[in-house]
């Protein structure tokens, strides 16, 4: 593996016992011999994409915003992911250096069901990033990926629209690809009354490129996490835990994870005792990690280890900036922080309705998307910590 500042650094290989991460201070885990399983789950898709929106404010006052501009425009894929309604002004009528806030940005990621082609594609994370006017701190609010909601027509693929359903069909309702985050971008439009300013998917390849640049990262988790897709038989072999294998345990506390471990940590869901709520606080805070890392490694004031980490990973993202050049953006985010990252939840509760288990929003939640268009999420923050997840 090539680090950032150009040298290469090798692991050794685990035995199972060793894939058991000790819950004391951050130590490296060492990487098994045998491939890991090759199927990439979507929600690595997208954190990267979060974590690369704060971190592309790197060096941008250094360099020429047009000399960057030119340079990753051509490394990141552009295309046009946000449909009219949910789409902030008019992209014709935006001009440099003009970015102010408050920002809101959809973040997510596609998955195609290969074992069930007839169930199509989903967008399992999905996660709002909304920067406020003040332009030095970010939210993240996680979207449960079984909320239901009203998804409305949407006529490129002669969608009619569905009262109840779950959040994550609009992307297969719209077709997947662009359409399918168009759809999606309209149904949260619709939910929330807020308009997004950019939009980006990124692949896993973006996920684990990122996080290998950055020797990887330092992640506090609060519970035990057991592994039901990461395991090992007795001579060190890669083995689901389904077919016998002795599973990978996170136990609580502070650790040094390599970009498989945090692939399969924040991955978990069914062995967590709230579930998708916590996994959706690990994948926050997943994000925090990465951005610490990154400005530990001088991302946030090395132009050089910045640009080499932007293009390393910008084949892997999709983006929609909403008319604003790259390096307008990077330098808009420029000051804010990753100890000013802060994870939000939208109150809501699972229920089963007709034997279909939902995630229902509670009153709680009309509060949560005033404050966003409002751009009081400060003060909604500190009135319901109880959907607050301190990172």
């Amino acid at each position: 593996m090539t680090d950032l500042d150009g040298t290469v650094s090798s692991a050794s290989e685990p035995t199972p016992e060793s894939a058991e991460i000790a819950p004391s201070a951050p130590t490296k885990v060492k990487k098994p011999k045998v491939k890991l399983p090759g199927r990439d789950p979507i929600w690595a898709k997208l954190l990267i994409a979060a974590g690369l929106i704060v971190v592309l404010a790197s060096g941008t006052a250094v360099a020429g915003v047009d000399a960057l501009n030119r340079r990753y425009s051509a490394s990141i894929n552009q295309s046009t992911l946000l449909g009219q309604n949910s789409r902030a002004g008019n992209p014709d009528e935006v001009h440099h250096n003009t970015v102010t806030g408050p920002l809101n940005f959809l973040l997510l990621g596609s998955d195609l069901r290969a074992l069930d082609p007839e169930d199509g594609q989903r967008s399992d994370s999905i996660i709002i990033l909304h920067i406020p006017a003040s332009m030095d701190r970010a939210y993240l609010l996680s979207i449960p990926r079984d909320l239901r909601v009203k998804i409305p027509a949407f006529a490129p693929t002669d969608f009619k629209g569905v009262s109840h359903e779950k959040i994550n069909g609009a992307f297969q309702y719209g077709g997947g690809g662009e359409g399918g985050v168009q759809l999606l971008a309209e149904t949260l439009h619709d939910l929330l009354g807020i308009q997004f300013d950019g939009a980006a998917i990124v692949n896993f390849d973006g996920f684990k490129t990122a996080v290998d640049l950055l020797g990887g990262i330092d992640m506090c988790i609060d519970q035990k996490v057991t592994s039901i897709h990461l395991g090992w038989d007795d001579k060190g072999n890669y083995l689901s835990p389904a077919n016998g294998g002795h599973p990978a345990v996170y136990e609580p506390g502070c650790h040094h994870l390599e970009s498989w471990q945090a692939l399969d940590l924040v991955r978990q869901r069914k062995s967590l005792a709230n579930g998708d709520y916590d996994r959706q606080k690990n994948q926050q805070k997943f994000i925090r990690a990465m951005l610490d890392k990154a400005k530990d490694r001088g991302l946030t004031t090395n132009p050089i280890a910045a640009d080499k980490f932007i293009r390393a990973i910008g084949q892997a993202l999709t983006v929609d900036t909403n008319g604003v050049s790259l390096a307008d953006l990077m330098f808009a985010l420029r000051n804010v922080d990753p100890s000013n990252l802060m994870g939000l939840q939208v109150p809501s509760e699972p229920q089963d309705i007709g034997g279909i288990s939902f995630v229902i929003a509670l009153p709680e939640a009309d509060g949560l998307y005033t404050a966003m268009r409002e751009d009081l999420l400060d003060s909604w923050a500190v009135e319901n910590p109880t959907w607050v997840n301190h990172m």
